[in-house]
């Protein structure tokens, strides 16, 4: 099939992501920090049913209706410090669960951790106990360019921090409202 069959094609997927499996080299200790620090419960475990690997895996998911949305596998190769992702990203709900996940990490004894708006999202960044990075977010009513960070302060109230985000992204020039942004993405998306 040449490439220009396949772009007018008139099957148009739309891919969703819906799970994510990470190499560990300390399967409980990732198991731990997961369930205790992200929240995830895990919802199988085993090894791997073929004789030619040798791989642990526990299954973990924050949805009832997705068996995983996240996999730990044991085969992470020692010596290996690189990674090969630059995070992963978890959605949550409110201000409140960041801050929760923000203090579950501290009470983890992750020392590192940036709290960071995009216009668009509420960030928090730490690596977890091997070094991976991870991301826990929530959405803004907002839109304005991306790449953008801007250091927020976690402690403020809800209130606090809606307003502060909002006169920084009204003060870009792209700035707009989620809504707008959203609608815009549908129609080029053809949606």
């Amino acid at each position: 099939m040449s490439a220009q069959s396949i772009a007018t094609s008139k099957v148009s997927p739309k891919p969703r992501l819906t799970h994510f499996a990470l190499f560990v080299k300390d399967i409980d200790v990732m198991e731990k920090f997961y369930t205790d620090v992200i929240g995830l419960t895990p919802t199988d475990r085993g090894a791997f049913p073929n004789p030619d690997v040798d791989v642990d895996m526990v299954f973990m998911s924050s949805d009832p209706k997705e068996h995983h949305q996240f996999v730990l596998c044991t085969g992470r190769p020692e010596g290996i410090e690189f990674h090969l992702n630059q995070q992963m990203s978890f959605l949550i709900e409110n201000l409140a669960e960041l801050r929760e996940v923000r203090d579950r990490a501290k009470a983890a004894g992750v020392e590192e951790i940036r709290c960071r708006t995009h216009g668009n999202a509420w960030s928090i960044y730490f690596p977890d106990p091997e070094g991976n990075g991870i991301e826990t977010y929530l959405h803004t009513p907002w839109y304005i360019p991306q790449p953008h960070s801007f250091e927020f302060d976690l402690d403020m109230t809800d209130e606090e921090v809606m307003k502060f985000t909002e006169e920084h992204c009204r003060a870009d020039p792209g700035f707009m409202m989620a809504s707008e942004r959203e609608a815009k993405m549908a129609a080029m998306m053809g949606l």
